[in-house]
Formats: C-alpha cells, structure tokens, sequence
C-alpha cells in the first residue's frame, strides 16, 4: 500500500492549523486523523463535563482518501459523514491531483456537509 504523500500530508496538517485562531484552541482545535491512506478532519471541543473525564469531543468534519495509481502520482477524493457516520462522496467535486481543491471545498461548503 503507498503511504500518503509527506508534503501533502503536511500541507492538510498547516490547513488545520490555520482553521482556528490561537486564542481559541483551549475551545475549538481542527484536528485529523490518518488511517492508511484514509485522512479524516475532525472538529474537537473539550469536555461538557470535566467531571466524566478530560478527552475532547471529536465530530467527523471530511474525509481525503489518497489513491496512488501506477506508475506515480495519484488522486484525491472528498467525502462526507451523514448521521449514521458513513462516508459518502462529496456531490458535484471531482478528483484532484492535490488535497488543496478538496481543502477549499470543505471550506467553502458549498452544499452544507462539512460545517453543520
């Protein structure tokens, strides 16, 4: 299986980074979590209740699935979660070379899947 490419790997990690001001990480951080060639964005809040424990909340935002075709290069796709977490394909985003459409896309939403 080929890994994630590093650099587009580290330009999604500078794109969550930005989403949220640095004031207010101690409320809201834009997270995500790699899983084979899978990339899910999360939203993470602390806890409601400090009391049942300290993990933050993570709510599925997008995911980026990396497929390598030969000889080189590869494709990204964009997916979204409905209400029952499964993943399905973004409506009307075609396949990009480069996670930086599929980023803007998930910005932009454009059909209301990505941000609430």
């Amino acid at each position: 299986m080929s890994a994630v490419p590093e650099l587009q790997l580290r330009q999604i990690a500078r794109w969550c980074d930005r989403r949220v001001p640095n004031q207010l990480r101690d409320q809201v951080r834009v997270e995500y979590r790699l899983r084979g060639r899978n990339i899910t964005i999360v939203e993470c809040r602390p806890p409601f209740m400090p009391e049942l424990g300290p993990d933050w909340t993570e709510t599925r935002v997008a995911q980026l699935r990396y497929a390598p075709p030969p000889p080189d290069g590869g494709e990204w796709t964009l997916h979204w979660s409905d209400s029952h977490n499964r993943w399905h394909p973004a409506p009307e985003v075609p396949a990009a070379s480069g996670p930086g459409p599929l980023l803007a896309t998930i910005e932009s939403n454009p059909h209301g899947v990505f941000w609430g």
